[in-house]
């Protein structure tokens, strides 16, 4: 249900009201940029604006329709996470070092959003290097959450989360190593799709100032975003072709359709707690009505398989793996100290903190070890999902936490009904899908009792994204999705109001 300027309205939406006449893409990109002006002194999730260009390219959309041309994203105002190459925009990653790098052409994604029509209203905000579960940096300071500035959107697709849930743009696009998408979407009541790695182009995904090549970074994937399971699905197909400039399986593979049309054809397998970190009761208990709303809907549900792969050995594996390709990137001085550090674990230390240690100074010959044990639990997950079409469980043990700024982020906690746990350790949960490199979907559910959304992860089998990403439709259309942020709160209008779903 849009509002009268469109602000939460879905790019299918959008498409169809432009198709009809009854709004033009410059009406709606100057309402997009009326909002961002207006609201985003409180969010902070638009910091690199570029409203010229996109009014030209609103312009030339209405002319274009005007000709009888039609695109999937003809007119549609949307943001991208700085991270992305946007030829004439610099591209920070939130170095300070970088604050003059302006890339001379566009990411493959952005190229093809273009291509499609899409009007880009600017770049998101990301923490340094997107590197922790908030969102902020020296140039651009603190992105908050919509529904609580007291809160983080998450990190490292915090901007982009935010901008959508403000009602900046109805789609954008985001990555992820560690959670970047899911756990954005989770904390602001939006939707995103983690791909099965290697699927989608990542060259011009790039840290300044390397040449915009196909970097294929271990456990790294880009993916889209929005505020519709619909929109979400469109977006994936538009990324999804290769780039035939890049190495990878995915050149070779046909994208297999869903598994089923229909919410009571599909197996799912709740895994709502974990052995290393509880999950709130909150989310607990969200996820558990869930699952007895699907029950009743006539869906196959199960809350224990011994398919499952062993979730500790599968926590630590995925910190390993983590740290290696975090630290590869570490300057000289970092990486002293992190060999520094690991060799003072004492060898019976089996925590997540010593596994991350250990990751960060594994020789190759260790990673080769450990990336064999990742090929067994691949395998796994794959006969898991001859019994199952869907794995349901947390993007995130909690709901959005307070902004925690302090200087090392390792030593930080986050508290979980209460008791303060290791703030890194609430990674295991993006790591159950990022470790094997399986497809996942974040889709909104409910709201918490303090008015936080909740959102659920939906892991699919390797290359068939298709199949969470349509169960997120189906989730949608019986129980309801994302709800505009009410009047109340900073980043909503006088006509905020209108919410959808159930």
């Amino acid at each position: 249900m849009s509002t009268p300027d469109h602000a939460y309205s879905t790019a299918a939406e959008l498409i169809a009201a432009m198709d009809a006449g009854t709004v033009s893409a410059v009406e709606l990109t100057e309402a997009a940029i009326e909002r961002i002006e207006r609201h985003d002194g409180d969010i902070n999730a638009v910091p690199v604006r570029d409203f010229e260009r996109a009014l030209l390219a609103a312009r030339d959309a209405d002319a274009a329709r005007a000709r009888g041309e039609r695109g999937p994203l003809l007119g549609v105002p949307m943001t991208v996470k700085e991270s992305f190459n946007v030829a004439g925009l610099p591209t920070t990653w939130g170095i300070p070092a970088f604050k003059d790098f302006v890339p001379a052409e566009d990411a493959v994604a952005v190229a093809r959003l273009k291509a499609a029509g899409a009007v880009i209203l600017g770049k998101t905000n990301v923490p340094v290097a997107l590197g922790d579960l908030q969102t902020y940096n020296p140039l651009h300071g603190t992105t908050n959450n919509p529904w609580n500035i007291e809160r983080t959107p998450g990190g490292s697709s915090g901007g982009s989360a935010a901008a959508l849930a403000a009602g900046f743009g109805a789609v954008s696009i985001g990555s992820d190593i560690a959670g970047s998408l899911r756990i954005p979407a989770h904390f602001t009541g939006v939707y995103a799709h983690k791909p099965s790695f290697g699927l989608l182009p990542s060259r011009g995904h790039t840290p300044p100032p390397a040449p915009p090549l196909a970097y294929d970074r271990d456990l790294t994937v880009i993916g889209p975003m929005a505020r519709g399971a619909g929109d979400l699905a469109a977006m994936f197909g538009l990324l999804a072709d290769p780039d035939e400039t890049g190495p990878g399986i995915a050149h070779r593979l046909a994208l297999r359709p869903a598994r089923h049309d229909d919410l009571a054809g599909y197996r799912i397998l709740v895994v709502d707690t974990h052995p290393l970190i509880p999950t709130s009761a909150e989310v607990r208990t969200t996820i558990d009505r869930l699952a007895s709303d699907l029950t009743a809907a006539g869906v196959s549900v199960e809350r224990h398989s011994a398919l499952l792969p062993d979730l500790v050995e599968a926590a630590r594996l995925y910190m390993r793996l983590l740290l290696a390709t975090i630290a590869a990137g570490y300057p000289p001085v970092l990486y002293t100290q992190a060999v520094a550090a690991a060799r003072h674990i004492d060898p019976d230390d089996v925590s997540l903190a010593a596994a991350r240690a250990r990751g960060a100074v594994l020789s190759h010959r260790d990673w080769v070890t450990t990336d064999t044990l990742r090929t067994r639990h691949r395998a796994r997950w794959s006969e898991l999902f001859t019994e199952f079409d869907i794995v349901l469980c947390p993007a995130a043990p909690t709901t959005a936490f307070v902004h925690d700024q302090s200087p090392d982020q390792w030593t930080r906690t986050i508290p979980i009904d209460g008791v303060p746990h290791d703030y890194a350790d609430q990674l295991v949960w993006p790591g159950i899908a990022g470790t094997p490199g399986l497809p996942a979907t974040v889709a909104p559910i409910a709201r918490s009792d303090d008015g936080l959304p909740i959102g659920v992860q939906l892991i699919g089998p390797l290359f068939e994204d298709r199949t969470p990403l349509r169960f997120a439709e189906l989730l949608e259309r019986e129980f309801g999705g994302f709800q505009p942020v009410p009047a109340a709160h900073p980043a909503a209008g006088p006509r905020d109001l209108c919410a959808h779903g159930k």
